[in-house]
């Protein structure tokens, strides 16, 4: 008898659903696990805004930060988020360890970001995330680090290190490309040095409602029927890539080899657009080897009328055509991507300001 939980449907179909959000309540209270068991959730991603909202939005770490006062008054603001944020990471991935135990490494991950105002400092970067991770010292943890050009230069050391990489902010195929590329090239290195590929995990988070949300306002002057089809189109077209990178002869070495393939991870899949359908940029991206991580809202309207049907590789010649269209309507799709990379990064420089703000505002009449 099949599931008539949609999102279970959707795991055993081959896209593992994992959850756009975390908060320290949902940890003690439970919620996590039974997220886990009921919906088979398979792993959790974060953000700056993410945890912005948390910890300057609720009172659940008041008493953390209280303490981490009193056992070191010196700490900064950009020091106690790290130490709430690594908390709960730790306290996710112990949750979600069975999952990867059970489905060998592939799922079960919980990702951390590095800090926004690193994303064009390759040294940085590396240094961050080498620091996160093993701080960490867990191996269903991954570090996400933007995929901005100097971000290609840190997965490939990273990767090469064994670091578990989720790739951040990918809005165009072309850099998504690049990413893939620089995925082999780190499990290149690492398989030179004679160091084991196995368990090395990585996942490309491409961005997917934002596309629509910049292109609509001029598809809307130009071309109305395209509204609400290009960032769907854009994901179908990066799929076929997938399927031809990890498809190919070059990774078919690194997998004889123990690699595993970087698979596509859908981001900014909640709809922004009130008239369009709230799982739009879920129902039709339904495919095996990918992730769909999902903000809360979503994830609850896709557990309520979810249809699970196979779609990712449906109608790729539509997609071809669709996308085919905006040069001809004066649409340069690699400027506007370019763009949205760089105000996604501002965006979350400026969450993570915010965030350390709020930390201070916590903890001064504490140190006073």
């Amino acid at each position: 008898m099949p599931d008539a939980n949609p999102l279970r449907r959707l795991s055993a179909a081959g896209q593992s659903v994992w959850y756009d959000h975390i908060q320290r309540s949902m940890l003690t209270s439970g919620r996590l696990a039974r997220l886990i068991a009921e919906d088979d959730l398979r792993g959790i991603t974060s953000n700056p805004t993410i945890f912005e909202k948390a910890i300057a939005g609720s009172g659940d770490y008041d008493a953390a930060l209280r303490r981490e006062l009193q056992r070191n008054p010196q700490q900064s603001s950009r020091e106690l988020f790290f130490t709430l944020a690594i908390d709960d990471i730790r306290a996710a991935a112990a949750a979600l360890r069975p999952t990867y135990d059970a489905t060998d490494g592939v799922d079960g991950m919980v990702s951390l970001e590095v800090s926004p105002d690193l994303a064009h400092d390759v040294d940085g970067t590396v240094r961050e995330a080498r620091e996160l991770f093993a701080r960490l010292g867990l191996p269903n943890v991954m570090i996400k680090v933007p995929g901005t050009v100097p971000g290609l230069h840190a997965v490939e050391r990273l990767i090469a290190e064994g670091v578990n990489v989720n790739v951040t902010l990918l809005f165009s195929v072309e850099r998504y490309v690049s990413v893939a590329e620089a995925y082999l090239r780190g499990l290149e290195r690492r398989r030179t040095c004679g160091l084991p590929l196995d368990r090395v995990a990585s996942v490309a988070s491409f961005f997917v409602s934002r596309l629509d949300t910049a292109l609509d306002p001029v598809l809307a002057q130009r071309r109305p029927e395209l509204q609400g089809q290009i960032a769907n189109a854009n994901a179908k077209l990066a799929y076929q890539e997938y399927l031809e990178i990890f498809g190919g002869a070059h990774f078919a070495a690194l997998r004889a080899a123990g690699a595993r393939p970087q698979r596509l991870l859908w981001a900014s899949t909640s709809t922004k657009n009130p008239a369009y359908p709230d799982l739009l940029y879920v129902d039709k991206l339904i495919g095996p080897d990918t992730v769909n991580t999902l903000p809360p809202a979503t994830y609850d309207a896709f557990r309520d009328h979810g249809v699970v049907t196979r779609t990712l590789d449906q109608d790729v010649e539509t997609a071809l055509a669709q996308l085919a269209q905006l040069p001809e309507l004066g649409i340069d799709l690699s400027a506007v991507t370019d763009r949205l990379e760089i105000e996604g990064v501002n965006a979350f420089i400026r969450s993570f300001e915010t965030l350390l703000a709020a930390i201070a505002v916590k903890t001064s009449p504490l140190l006073a």
